[in-house]
This record gives C-alpha cells, sequence and structure tokens, in this order.
C-alpha cells in the first residue's frame, strides 16, 4: 500500500515494469555514439570502434570567478552540439535531486555562465533549452521563467506560484505515485510553453514532528491528501514567451475530482495531447486541446473494472511516427499489455502485439525499418528478453536475445536501434555486460563476463490449495542436511508497487542481515502472488482491487502452508519480514495467520489503510466513503488482537510517505489487547531510514540479533 522504499535500492533493481539500466546513456544526435562523464570531463565514444573524444574537458566548466569546475549532476546538448547545459549543485525534493543550480556552456566561445543567475541557491528545475537555442526555460520556487541566453534577460512566465500553487511541476502526491515531476514542456517552434498548474491549496497539512534538532521540538508540514480527501486541483496552461499571457486548456470535468498525468505537444505544434483520470483512475481519456483557444476534443477512452495503469513508450508521453500523423500506446484493455497504433484522431486503431503475453517495456521505435523493441516474457515470468515485431500490426514477434542466456537482459539501444548496451544475469550468477550490434546480437566488445554457474539460489513455484502458482527464489542453508529440519525466513512485499521475484543475479538474499544467514542456518524464500506488477496479464495484476490485505496475504499464507509440508521445514521457527508495503504484509501475515508465522519484523508499515495517501489508496481500493470496509477488511490494525508470534515494529518519525502516526495508532491497539512486542523508531528518518551516521548499520544489527534471538538459526 505504498513504494518500496526508494533508497533501499535492491527492491529497485528489477521491477517488472520498468527497464533497468547501470547508467542511462545520452546518444549522439546522429546516433553514432554517446556521451559520459569521465572525472567531471564529458567524453564522446563513437561506435562500433568506440572511438574516444574529449568533447569538454574540466577546464571550460571552471566559473569566471571560480577556481575548480563544476560537478556534472546531468547535462544536455542543444542539437548542433555548440551549446551545453550543466546541471549540478543537486538537491533532493522528496525521492530524487531535482532542483539545483544550471550553467550553460558556449563550446564555440568556450564562455560560460550561470543561468538563473540571482535566484536562490539549488532553487532552478528542470531547465531546458529551446528548440531554436536562444533561451532556457526552467521552474523555481513554483514559478516558471524564461532566459534569453545572449541577453541574460530573465522574464517570468507566471507569478502567482507558491509553495501550494504549484506551476510547471508538482505536489507530493503527484510526484509519489504518478512519477510526476518535469511539469512544462517547449513548443516545436519554441515560441510557447505548455505547463501543469497543481492548486495543492485545499490539502491538509500533515504535520510530522522534530524532537531532536533544537531545545524546542517543531513541526514538519506536508501537504498530503489521505484516502477519501480530495486531491489537488490540476490543469493545463500555454503561455505565449512573448506576451507572457496564458490560455488555459477547457478539458471537461471538475479539476479537483480528475488528475492530468500526462501532456505533450504533437509534433507539428498545433495541438497538445494530454491524459486525463478520473478519481477512482478507472476511466482514462485522451483530448487534443487546441494551444490558442484552449478548445479540447476527446479522441479516446478507456474504462475498467479496476483501475487503468497510466503506461507511455517513453518517458514524457506517446511515440509519433507516421509524420506526426499516429502514435503508439500501451493498453491492457484486452487483458495483456500490448502496443496499439491510433490515428491521432482516434478514429483508427490496430494492434501490434497479440498474444498471451505482457510487454514489460518498450525500449525503441526504429520507424525507418519499421520495428518496436520491447522486454517481454512469454513463457516464465520471472525472466525477461528483447524481442521486435513490426509497426504494421502483421508481423511476426521476434526475439532477439540469445537462446542460450536463460535468464534477465537488459537493453539500452541507440535511437537507430543499430547497436546496443546489453547486460545478462540469471539466479545462478551467469553474467555478461557488453556492446553489441543488434541486428545479429553480436558483442563489439565485451565488459565483463561470468559464464560459470554458481551460488546457491534456487528458482521455485508453488501451487496452492487455492489452484495459485507463486514464482519464487529459495536459498538454503549452507551446508544443508536434507535429514534434519531448519527455520525459514520468508521476504515479502506483494503490493502493486513492486515484485520481489526475479530470475536475475543478486536479485535473492537478505541484505538487512549482519553476516552469512546460510550459514547461520536459515531458509530464505521470497514468492509473488496475485497483485504483484509481474508479466502474467492483467487479471493476475488486478486481482488484488479492493482485496489489499486479503487476497496477497491469502497466497502468501497458503504456499507457506505448502513448504511447511516439507521435511525439512520447521514449523516452529517460521519468520517473516518486509519493508514498506511488505512491513504492511508482514503484519497481516503474523495477525491473520498466527498458526503459521511465529517472528515478525515489519519496517515502515503502513498498519491502516485509511491513513495513506488517496492517490495510491484510492486506484487499488476505491472511495472510502463510498464503500469502507475493503480498507478496514484488508488493514493489519483490525487483526490486530490476533498476534500470538514476535513482533518487531520498525518506523521513521520523519517519514513523509508512510507516516509514523499508523504505528503509534497500532502501539494502541497492541497496548489494549494486551499484546507484548518490541518496537524501534527513529527520530527523523524518512522512508528509507538511512540517514544520520550510524542508522544503516544500527538497523541492521537490529534486524539481525531479533531474528536470531526469536528464531534462532540451525538445523534441528
Amino acid at each position: 500500500m505504498k513504494k518500496i522504499p526508494h533508497l533501499f535500492f535492491y527492491l529497485l533493481l528489477n521491477l517488472f515494469f520498468i527497464s533497468t539500466h547501470s547508467q542511462k546513456l545520452k546518444w549522439t544526435s546522429d546516433s553514432s555514439g554517446y556521451y559520459t562523464v569521465e572525472k567531471g570531463e564529458i567524453i564522446k565514444y563513437t561506435l562500433p570502434d568506440f572511438t574516444r573524444t574529449k568533447i569538454i574537458d574540466a577546464a571550460q566548466l571552471i566559473p569566471k570567478q571560480g577556481s575548480k569546475s563544476l560537478e556534472i549532476k546531468d547535462y544536455e546538448f542543444s542539437k548542433d552540439g555548440k551549446l551545453v547545459l550543466i546541471y549540478t549543485n543537486s538537491k533532493k525534493v522528496w525521492r530524487r535531486e531535482t532542483r539545483g543550480d544550471y550553467w550553460l556552456l558556449n563550446t564555440e566561445k568556450k564562455e560560460i555562465h550561470q543561468i538563473g543567475k540571482g535566484k536562490p541557491a539549488s532553487s532552478l528545475m528542470f531547465a531546458k533549452l529551446s528548440p531554436d537555442n536562444k533561451s532556457v526555460a526552467y521552474v523555481s520556487n513554483h514559478n516558471l521563467y524564461v532566459e534569453d541566453i545572449e541577453s541574460q534577460k530573465i522574464t517570468p512566465l507566471t507569478k502567482d506560484g507558491t509553495d501550494r500553487l504549484i506551476n510547471g511541476t508538482f505536489d507530493w502526491a503527484y510526484e509519489e505515485e504518478f512519477d510526476c515531476r518535469d511539469g512544462f514542456r517547449w513548443s516545436p517552434d519554441g515560441k510557447n510553453i505548455a505547463f501543469w498548474q497543481i492548486d495543492a491549496t485545499k490539502i491538509k497539512n500533515f504535520l510530522l514532528i522534530n524532537n531532536t534538532d533544537s531545545i524546542y521540538s517543531y513541526t514538519v508540514p506536508i501537504e498530503y491528501p489521505k484516502a477519501g480527501e480530495d486531491p489537488s486541483a490540476c490543469k493545463v496552461g500555454v503561455v505565449d514567451i512573448s506576451t507572457q499571457q496564458t490560455i488555459w486548456m477547457n478539458v471537461p470535468g471538475d479539476s479537483k475530482q480528475h488528475y492530468i498525468t500526462l501532456m505533450q505537444w504533437i509534433p507539428d505544434g498545433s495541438s497538445i495531447m494530454l491524459e486525463q483520470l478520473n478519481r477512482k483512475q478507472n476511466e482514462a481519456k485522451l483530448f487534443l486541446c487546441n494551444p490558442k483557444n484552449g478548445d479540447a476534443k476527446s479522441i479516446y477512452e478507456e474504462k475498467n473494472n479496476s483501475w487503468v495503469d497510466v503506461l507511455t513508450t517513453e518517458n514524457l508521453g506517446w511515440k509519433w511516427i507516421n509524420n506526426g500523423k499516429d502514435f503508439l500506446s500501451l493498453s491492457e484493455k484486452d487483458g495483456w499489455r500490448h502496443l496499439y497504433r491510433m490515428d491521432k484522431n482516434g478514429k483508427s486503431e490496430t494492434l501490434i502485439t497479440k498474444g498471451n503475453y505482457d510487454i514489460i517495456s518498450l525500449e525503441a521505435i526504429d520507424e525507418k525499418n519499421g520495428f518496436a523493441y520491447f522486454l517481454a516474457s512469454p513463457e516464465n515470468a520471472t525472466q525477461q528478453y528483447l524481442y521486435k515485431i513490426a509497426l504494421n500490426g502483421k508481423g511476426k514477434l521476434i526475439k532477439m536475445s540469445p537462446g542460450e542466456q536463460v535468464g534477465t537482459h537488459n537493453y539500452t539501444l541507440t535511437p537507430d536501434a543499430k547497436y546496443a548496451q546489453h547486460s545478462f544475469s540469471n539466479h545462478k550468477n551467469q553474467q555478461v555486460t557488453e556492446w553489441i550490434s543488434l541486428q545479429d546480437h553480436k558483442t563489439i566488445k565485451e565488459i565483463n563476463s561470468n559464464k560459470t554457474p554458481g551460488g546457491n539460489v534456487e528458482m521455485i513455484q508453488i501451487t496452492t490449495a487455492d489452484n495459485v502458482t507463486l514464482d519464487g527464489w529459495m536459498i538454503k542453508p549452507t551446508p544443508f542436511d536434507e535429514t534434519k529440519k531448519y527455520p525459514v525466513l520468508f521476504y515479502v512485499y506483494t503490493e502493486p508497487a513492486g515484485a520481489t521475484v526475479k530470475d536475475a543475479a543478486g536479485f535473492a538474499g537478505t541484505r538487512l542481515y549482519k553476516g552469512d544467514i546460510a550459514a547461520d542456518g536459515y531458509i530464505q524464500i521470497s514468492l509473488d502472488g496475485r497483485g504483484t506488477p509481474v508479466p502474467k496479464g492483467a487479471a493476475w495484476r488486478k486481482s488484488i482491487y479492493q482485496n489489499i490485505g486479503i487476497i496477497n496475504v491469502r497466497d502468501q499464507a497458503m504456499a507457506a502452508k505448502e513448504i511447511l509440508k516439507w521435511s525439512f521445514v520447521d514449523a516452529d521457527r517460521i519468520a517473516v519480514w518486509g519493508w514498506s508495503g511488505g512491513g504492511s504484509t508482514t503484519l497481516n501475515l503474523l495477525f491473520q495467520y498466527p498458526e503459521i508465522y511465529k517472528t515478525g519484523i515489519a519496517i515502515a508499515s503502513v498498519p491502516n489503510q485509511l491513513l495513506y495517501d488517496n492517490i495510491y489508496q484510492e486506484r487499488y481500493m476505491g472511495l472510502p466513503q463510498e464503500n469502507k470496509q475493503p480498507y478496514i477488511n484488508g488493514s493489519p490494525i483490525t487483526h490486530a488482537n490476533n498476534l500470538k508470534g514476535n513482533l518487531l515494529l520498525v518506523h521513521g518519525t520523519g517519514d513523509d510517505n508512510v507516516h509514523y502516526q499508523g504505528a503509534e495508532m497500532l502501539v494502541n491497539e497492541l497496548v489494549k489487547d494486551g499484546k507484548y512486542f518490541q518496537m524501534m523508531s527513529y527520530p527523523n528518518r524518512t522512508h528509507s531510514i538511512n540517514e544520520g551516521a550510524g542508522t544503516t548499520e544500527h538497523l541492521s544489527q537490529l534486524f539481525t540479533h531479533y531474528l536470531k534471538e526469536n528464531c534462532p538459526g540451525g538445523a534441528r
């Protein structure tokens, strides 16, 4: 019922519907190579020979009054390569470092100057060069600005921005649940900018309390719409750069009861396309909006009995083809995540991918040769491979990944799909990282390789009494004696925001454990049940609708019952742990199935689903004002009086995502019911509980000590 901790990195390594790459490559404009940063300098490598060319040396990044080079956090080249926008001095906004300072380097004049000079330090967000390379637009303190490069004149395009009326970026809930951060788009001709405005003025503050950083405590307000509370109002405007006048798009519907999740100029600049979701998120509509008068025309609508996922073909929206006449879109409306081709007026539609399989992620569109490239795994949901298919919808599915490499593949393709950075691994710890020529999948440069299988991870499947088959991984103790009995530690998440099982190196294990957990005699197991975002079709994923805390918890418990039948499992030593949604699942397993689970460690959990934010919770559970019972049934606090085993409850008091409030409510309930448990609160730590000296080490020691004390390892 909440995100996997964003800095708890190993849970994010391979979420099934996020393409994972070690580095986001920046391609040259002609796709002949890529740029990278090495020792503070920008280097270009030309493919396929990897000819190395220094494009910008560190000396060019020393400001006039400075003594050292700027530290490059990110950068953007103009199309002609003459200008480079450098992002530095970055700071966090909730999860990511999306505000900082920007500098513009003119490679011909060898001059560098600061953009937004005079604005507060580290306050600029999402700076972008205009299509004509004459100006830069950016957000600072919730207002949108444009700066002329030649004169360095700064012009405000909005003036009403506050911490609650947000122009060009987003509030907490949009960022957390829709992954919306960059909230403005240049028009193709560079004369206008389209942008989101979020009105969070009616959103109530949730107050975190800081007791440690001063003699008197103080509150930290977070605008946070809980389940059942109205969301922020949202609208899209188009501002004319020359006049600074804004035209608002007249999208139908109450702006406080809808979300605008995607927005993009169509290639000819005549219209803006945007996606609107209703508050229940079970109806999605696409609109074409006239930027001159704001008229909005509905061109497509999709409904679902549960929810409609926000799916895009690239980071900022849709992929346009056929000279801007058609666009590509992803949808699950036929029960599988497939790619569709639609004309820009929504009058014709072609299903490109056909069959009982999901697109895991769309990797590239090679319109010149007529192919779409994507990751999928039609036969095994724990693996992923690269496929291509014809854009006309008439071709056969073609597997690009080598058949002998069984496991998980990731790719970063050049825009023309000629070359790719490729990585492969599996649970046997076989790994390859390389550059390839894509069409023949031949290695042109090997970075590292380990083709010898090893390790002690096993991929397993468990079929429950409900005839549900769960994929999982298992690590047995070392050494292992099948005539003995061992304790089991289950790792769980189970909610729609993440999966825990994949046939990939480094995915299995218990990284919070201090020491060698296998040598200490524990069986480790993790299983993905119904509701997890794995490529098993929409029915699998959406069966959890209004059933978080019920169906996903039952799948885990029924699978555990099957595992308890194994002769080498000690039924008296069964432990479970999880973080965030996994912490909630841990609580529910302890409370709903106390006859199975004897020990649990629940970190950053949500004991009461009514306490979490509206976008996430209402998407998967419906509106509580219409039907509160699913929230009650699925909340651990409802079942707390059933606790019989050992519980360690862990939470950060500064968690802006999953509030410490829930832990205190659960404590009250457990105390009322006379239930003994242990608790650790970390002052001012966020959802990742990693801030402050010694925190990560302390949590690891706490986790390990509690497990050993209450569920001792070793054979019996």
